[in-house]
């Protein structure tokens, strides 16, 4: 068997990647290499959730006030149980955790970083088969090392991040990073059981045909976002037809979506929900710094998503994300 050295494993490229700073430590490598791994166990037990009793809910509530899907809890247990066993991980905040957990050994105090997450988007369709993923935020800790991490770690501004990504449990399982040199995806072959660059360089088209929003909220919504939706559905691009209307109802697979082909994803605020429905922390805050990086835009509909200083850990806000060209377009109406 001729085994083709063009493909570039997780591994391979993080490494290749340090070869060019000689004085990096591999600490981020060997942390997105942690994450891959609890991503696996996640997706080994997403594609045979049908057949075992770990669908549905298990009874608790978290600090959302939703009800905990047992996927969910096995998720977050995963991802929790591999970053308290590495080296590169000094604590961790989690939309199933109250609270932050911090990695109070010798070992963690002295690592450079702290992780946040949604460990899985979008469970509540998992049930239907539909798409569902991993959210991942990673910033380099403001406390001093050899000490154990603190909330200010954790209370950072989105452009402080070192990297973001998602992992995206669909007809093939993707991982998608992104620093600040590039976005990357990378796909797992379950032959090998390795995730392979099969995504490099992601860039996010300029204007797209796509727009993304929960219809069911359309008369609950501010009247200038209304207009743009309305707007949206009478574009006509020329020689491009109509824009049209997606919305999986996860997050994780929306934006991949409008990532990849060119879009908008929508979650305003509603009069019910002013702040919105979605975490700033470890939901916006990555996705923006990814869309961003592959050249698209974000914001809450007044300011850029990673300029917001958040107050506390489970905040919420108004999100706005994708290509260049509608996020600017949407941005006129939201400003007129």
């Amino acid at each position: 068997m001729v085994v083709d050295r063009k493909i570039l494993t997780l591994d391979e490229f993080t490494i290749q990647q340090m070869r060019e700073y000689p004085l990096a430590t591999g600490e981020l490598a060997g942390l997105l290499r942690d994450i891959g791994l609890a991503a696996k166990r996640v997706n080994v037990e997403v594609n045979k959730a049908g057949l075992v009793d770990i669908l549905g809910d298990t009874g608790n509530i978290n600090v959302q006030g939703e009800e905990v899907k047992k996927m969910d809890e096995f998720a977050n247990n995963q991802f929790v149980g591999v970053l308290r066993h590495g080296i590169s991980c000094a604590g961790i905040a989690s939309e199933e955790l109250d609270d932050i957990v911090v990695f109070d050994d010798e070992v963690s105090n002295n690592s450079k970083y702290i992780c946040m997450f949604d460990p899985l988007d979008g469970s509540t369709n998992i049930d239907v088969n539909v798409s569902i993923g991993t959210i991942f935020s990673i910033y380099r800790r403001v406390t001093p090392k050899g000490t154990p991490a603190k909330h200010e770690d954790f209370l950072q501004p989105g452009n402080r991040q070192i990297a973001a990504g998602y992992i995206i449990y669909g007809s093939s399982t993707i991982f998608v990073y992104a620093t600040r040199r590039g976005v990357n995806g990378f796909t797992l072959d379950p032959s090998i059981g390795e995730y392979t660059l099969s995504h490099p360089d992601i860039k996010c088209p300029g204007q797209g045909q796509i727009y993304s929003v929960n219809h069911g909220h359309f008369f609950r919504y501010d009247d200038k976002v209304k207009d743009y939706i309305q707007v949206c559905q009478n574009k006509n691009i020329t020689n491009g037809g109509p824009y049209t209307q997606r919305y999986i109802g996860s997050m994780v697979a929306d934006v991949h979506r409008n990532l990849m082909k060119g879009g908008i994803f929508m979650y305003p605020g509603t009069t019910d929900r002013p702040k919105g429905k979605l975490r700033l922390l470890y939901e916006c805050n990555p996705f923006a710094f990814i869309v961003e990086k592959a050249g698209g835009k974000a914001t809450d509909g007044r300011q850029r998503i990673l300029d917001i200083q958040p107050t506390e850990l489970h905040e919420r806000t108004p999100f706005f994300i994708g290509s260049k060209g509608m996020m600017e377009e949407l941005e006129g109406y939201l400003e007129s």
